[in-house]
């Protein structure tokens, strides 16, 4: 069968969706709200900790939901999407109604959720999917994962684009955002439909109890960080360490561009060689290439291009084969996957909430502006230690974990 025929672009488009509404709102909204709004970075930061801190109780429960809405999927993630694209239009799109750092927080509060429900119930509805697969979730994972990359590629890449041809440009990319969310939303509606697993629901419990799903759990979080810490700094790194205010779009696009074109090839590899061997191989490619971008400064736009290229593809392995693993190890504890994956999404964001929270204030503290050109030069060294040193440490200990543990029953 091909691709087409098993409605695999449907799951690529509807995964560039949720990636559009992820990680680029971590790296744009709080520089947005801080550069039109005045809202100071300690602010957004414990904003942001704050509603992760929420995701903790909100992630499982709505996995719970998610399982007892099997039947009601088609529903439930069209209302998702339009929460979705109402908040995204509310954060960008709108002048605050009441005070910006409390309709920061609500929007993005109705974002998230929306996120996290949807992308809890199509990972779940993956794992029905990947076992009709010949190529089972690895397959699957190289289709989704491929789509959600390209989708960050659009979604980091529009504001800077639409910013020299249109007087809003963040309006106009939530205006934009909304209209392709609702089309992958109408796009998946066969899907959800689609038979899954009559299993039921799996507890919490059950699956925190599994060793090989809390090892992953554990790997993910540690794993995720240090992309996290880098997503977050991203902007003000451009911006002021390599002064190069304007080069942050396209900066971005060649990440994730590398991202998104490495991921059917880690996916091929890992398909002949095994997850964990690749994986690992990607994961040291990370800190090699991560660690030259301790030396650079002013003016050294072009080797942080190549970095840029080099990490970017590394982090296609972390977004294929990380998934890939847990959703097979949710198909045999767990068939109706939705609190597994509730986990997996609470992992996922906690991990940037609490760089935002962590690094912002530091940065801060340390006498970093937003938006300002002269920067004070221990502000501009602390901004290369988190941006560079951090993520290259917290790699290491992703690296030891891996190898650590044992899991060729994921293979």
């Amino acid at each position: 069968m091909t691709a087409l025929s098993q409605r695999l672009p449907a799951y690529a488009g509807f995964a560039a969706v949720l990636s559009g509404a992820g990680l680029p709102i971590y790296i744009y909204a709080p520089k947005f709200y801080a550069d039109n709004y005045g809202v100071s970075l300690a602010l957004l930061g414990a904003v942001l900790f704050g509603l992760r801190l929420l995701d903790v109780v909100q992630d499982p429960v709505l996995g719970w939901v998610g399982e007892r809405l099997r039947r009601l999927r088609p529903v439930a993630a069209t209302v998702g999407a339009a929460l979705l694209a109402v908040s995204m239009l509310g954060l960008f799109a709108m002048v605050p109604p009441i005070a910006p750092v409390w309709w920061f927080g609500l929007t993005i509060t109705g974002l998230f959720t929306a996120f996290s429900f949807l992308t809890i119930i199509f990972y779940a509805q993956g794992v029905a999917k990947a076992a009709a697969l010949s190529g089972g979730h690895v397959h699957l994972a190289a289709w989704r994962e491929t789509g959600a990359l390209l989708g960050v590629c659009l979604a980091a890449v529009a504001p800077t684009l639409l910013a020299g041809v249109v007087l809003a440009p963040f309006s106009v990319f939530a205006w934009g955002f909304a209209a392709v969310a609702l089309l992958a939303a109408l796009a998946m509606l066969p899907e959800w439909s689609a038979r899954g697993h009559a299993a039921p629901p799996a507890r919490i419990g059950t699956i925190l109890q599994d060793h090989l799903a809390r090892r992953l759990l554990i790997l993910a979080l540690v794993n995720a960080a240090p992309l996290a810490v880098s997503s977050t700094l991203f902007l003000f790194f451009v911006e002021s360490r390599l002064a190069a205010p304007g080069w942050e779009g396209p900066l971005l696009v060649l990440f994730f561009l590398a991202a998104a074109a490495s991921a059917p090839i880690w996916g091929a590899l890992a398909r002949r060689f095994g997850a964990r061997p690749v994986l690992l191989a990607a994961m040291v490619l990370a800190v090699v290439s991560f660690g030259f971008t301790l030396m650079l400064g002013a003016g050294d736009t072009l080797p942080f291009a190549i970095i840029c290229i080099a990490s970017g593809a590394t982090i296609g392995a972390d977004l294929t084969l990380l998934p890939a693993m847990f959703a097979r190890r949710m198909a045999t504890i767990a068939p109706n996957a939705g609190q597994g994956f509730g986990l997996w999404s609470l992992v996922s964001k906690f991990t940037l909430a609490l760089a935002a929270a962590v690094l912002l204030p530091l940065l801060e503290w340390t006498g970093f502006r937003a938006g300002v050109a002269d920067q004070p030069e221990s502000a501009l060294v602390m901004l290369t230690v988190l941006y560079a040193l951090v993520p290259s440490l917290l790699k290491l200990v992703a690296i030891a974990l891996l190898a650590a543990t044992q899991l060729e029953e994921t293979q």
